[in-house]
């Protein structure tokens, strides 16, 4: 079974170049202290569910007008049941967007290579020395970077992104992310903001010209930089 719990209309920000809606699946295997979808993550059992057929129905009604739709969450690839909600995407003739934390290069390969997928936009939590402590769980960064190779093929349209705090992101961090993801073909470093619904607490982010000053240390390495959220 597959559980929407979070239903966006309608975006002109999570899809870039696109019109789009947004839905957002719960339950994630990362437990980032500053992730601001905490009750999907932590507590997807309490959050509302919309129907499929509500869902289906709407993204119908609205396919003239959309282009597109991000599935997003939580971590949406956890679900076994992903390439069903994307084939039935695709159906209608829309594009997909995929938000994802990389953890699961099984699945993200297999939607690239059954045409279920256009875009991923996989966040990239820190440089790898940081990676635990910044997921706030034990994991094999070898699989996030099998993740992070396959997209670099450029099989699929592709985005790597960053959340920045002043608490796990230095310049030094910035600089080995940097280094790991020299030749990409785009990265955004994403101001920090705070939610009601955030999973830790005491964290704060950079200012405009702080991440400016972080974009212009990248501009060498990856082939588009940009900043978001401020």
């Amino acid at each position: 079974m597959i559980r929407i719990h979070g239903f966006n209309k309608l975006t002109l920000l999570d899809y870039p170049g696109k019109v789009a809606c947004t839905l957002f699946l719960g339950h994630c295997n990362f437990r980032c202290p500053y992730c601001h979808n905490g009750n999907l993550v932590l507590h997807p059992e309490q959050e509302p569910v919309i129907p499929m057929e509500e869902i289906l129905g709407t993204l119908k009604k609205r396919a003239k007008i959309l282009d597109g739709v991000c599935v997003s969450g939580g971590e949406p690839t956890l679900n076994p049941r992903l390439p069903w909600l994307m084939e039935n995407i695709r159906r209608l003739g829309l594009a997909v967007k995929l938000d994802t934390n990389g953890s699961n290069p099984e699945m993200v390969e297999q939607l690239v290579g059954d045409g279920l997928v256009d875009y991923v936009a996989m966040d990239i939590k820190n440089s790898p020395r940081r990676y635990e402590e910044t997921a706030g769980v034990k994991l094999d960064v070898t699989r996030i970077n099998d993740t992070v190779e396959f997209l670099r093929k450029g099989t699929v349209d592709y985005e790597f992104r960053t959340t920045v705090t002043r608490e796990f992101h230095t310049r030094e961090d910035i600089l080995e992310i940097g280094k790991w993801l020299a030749g990409s073909r785009r990265y955004f470093l994403q101001a920090y903001r705070e939610s009601d619904q955030m999973i830790g607490s005491g964290f704060s982010g950079y200012s405009r010209e702080q991440l400016e000053n972080f974009r212009l240390l990248l501009l060498d390495k990856i082939g588009e930089v940009g900043i978001r959220g401020i």
